[in-house]
């Protein structure tokens, strides 16, 4: 049939069957999730959208949040920030969020971070430390740029200010840091990792080694400028090439991460602390938002079942980030309490006094994505000697004084409708029919022609 081949239609083999329906069904459910994970996202990013819209003066700065990242057990910071661009911040774009982020590299970071910039508040309002620390300066630069915006007439916002948590690991620490920071002092406690002097020696014996060594300094000094005074010009630029390659790796090592700050304050002196007297009577509220994150080779079933399922965890985040951007809503963290009766269930009520005791059971902030312990990794309990006290370890302590303080975003019901009404679209993007008609050059132009314009003026003139 004029040179063509002839195709035969039949039916893969056996193993391509199989690799093909293995394949497809694969990237069937990738792309699902990814088409239901961006509608999810969409959805919440046009319930905040309208923020963006309305103008803001010139004189006002916008509405900012604190963000708070760490990163998680057995991993680097960049799983945190991975998650947080992915997840949170096209929220906090749509809605026209201004943030400053606090990020902790170590275990303990984020709550020296938090706890120091509560104690430099606190300064600013009045309180003084009995000795002068080394924040000072920072602090001045900070009111230097205060006063110039004052003088300028810039003012902050004056929307609710709140904090993002990411995970649990960070919450713990947000916590442990809100507490040192208005329960604990102003001077930082005394440091014991200083090495002492040794007492001096004042013996006999001692004198006379003493100058014995000196005498041999002296000796070795003398030998040591004399032989490079005999040496000819050749050998003091050899010695000067030999000495550069040392100097040049000390200045090409990078600087040593400054040493992290001690709690000011342990857990157990909570209940006998003084609290701070500018303590407000409500902190700025907060949300966390779920950051699972598993590691381990054993775990990857469980890893590719979250994979597949993204959208879920979208949605949720958007939620929680759309709360916090309408802030429309705010309500206290709840304090669970639980009440025993001393009635005994064998006898009749009638025969017996009872009473009702209460027993103060568990913070809601106690018991905020628990479920994300049992993900970390195994290091993260590991216990070594002499190591300090471990957050992630530790018992998450609330005082009441700062418990009852504290506050949460909360998504209203007229939000949630609509927010379940709208489809997930963009209205600012285009079909496929709308984008190959583009492509292609078929849209019609609407733009008037040329000779429609028309002469300028009357025909009179």
């Amino acid at each position: 049939m004029m040179g063509l081949p002839n195709f035969r239609f039949k039916l893969p083999s056996r193993n391509w069957l199989i690799f093909l329906s293995v394949t497809g069904s694969f990237a069937t459910a990738v792309l699902y999730d990814r088409y239901h994970k961006k509608r999810a996202q969409q959805r919440w990013c046009n319930l905040v959208s309208h923020i963006a819209q309305e103008p803001l003066p010139t004189t006002q700065m916008p509405r900012r949040i604190t963000i708070f990242l760490s990163a998680p057990p057995g991993d680097s910071l960049r799983a945190a920030r991975e998650h947080f661009h992915e997840y949170v911040k096209p929220v906090l774009v749509a809605g026209a969020m201004d943030w400053d982020v606090i990020e902790g590299r170590r275990e303990g970071d984020v709550r020296a971070g938090l706890a120091e910039k509560i104690r430099k508040r606190r300064r600013r309002d009045g309180e003084m430390p009995t000795r002068s620390t080394e924040g000072e300066k920072s602090e001045e630069k900070e009111d230097l740029v205060q006063q110039l915006r004052d003088t300028v007439g810039i003012k902050e916002s004056d929307g609710v200010q709140g904090d993002l948590i990411l995970g649990r690991h960070t919450w713990k620490e947000y916590v442990r840091g809100l507490h040192e920071g208005w329960l604990g002092p102003l001077d930082p406690p005394p440091d014991t990792t200083k090495e002492t002097t040794p007492p001096q020696d004042t013996s006999p014996n001692s004198t006379e080694k003493a100058a014995l060594a000196d005498s041999a300094s002296s000796t070795s000094s003398e030998t040591e400028t004399a032989g490079t005074e005999g040496q000819t010009p050749d050998l003091k630029d050899a010695t000067d090439q030999l000495e550069t390659p040392n100097e040049e790796k000390k200045k090409d090592e990078k600087p040593k991460q400054p040493a992290q700050k001690p709690p000011y304050i342990p857990t157990s002196a909570y209940p006998s602390a003084h609290l701070a007297s500018s303590t407000p009577q409500l902190l700025p509220p907060s949300t966390v938002l779920p950051f699972p994150h598993l590691l381990g080779f054993l775990n990857t079933p469980i890893r590719i079942y979250r994979f597949l399922n993204r959208r879920h965890l979208a949605d949720n985040t958007g939620r929680e980030v759309a709360a916090l951007v309408l802030a429309s809503h705010v309500r206290a963290w709840d304090a669970r309490t639980e009440f025993v009766s001393t009635a005994n269930p064998d006898l009749p009520l009638s025969n017996q006094n009872t009473t009702v005791i209460p027993i103060q059971g568990r913070w809601e902030q106690d018991a905020v994505l628990e479920e994300e312990e049992r993900d970390w990794h195994k290091s993260a309990w590991k216990k070594y000697k002499g190591e300090p006290e471990r957050i992630l370890r530790s018992q998450l302590v609330i005082e009441p004084r700062i418990g009852e303080r504290m506050r949460r975003f909360a998504l209203g019901n007229e939000d949630r409708e609509k927010a379940e009404k709208d489809d997930g679209r963009d209205p600012t993007a285009k079909g496929l029919w709308e984008r190959i008609k583009e492509m292609a050059g078929w849209e019609e132009d609407t733009s008037v022609r040329g000779w429609e314009h028309g002469f300028v003026g009357s025909e009179s003139e």
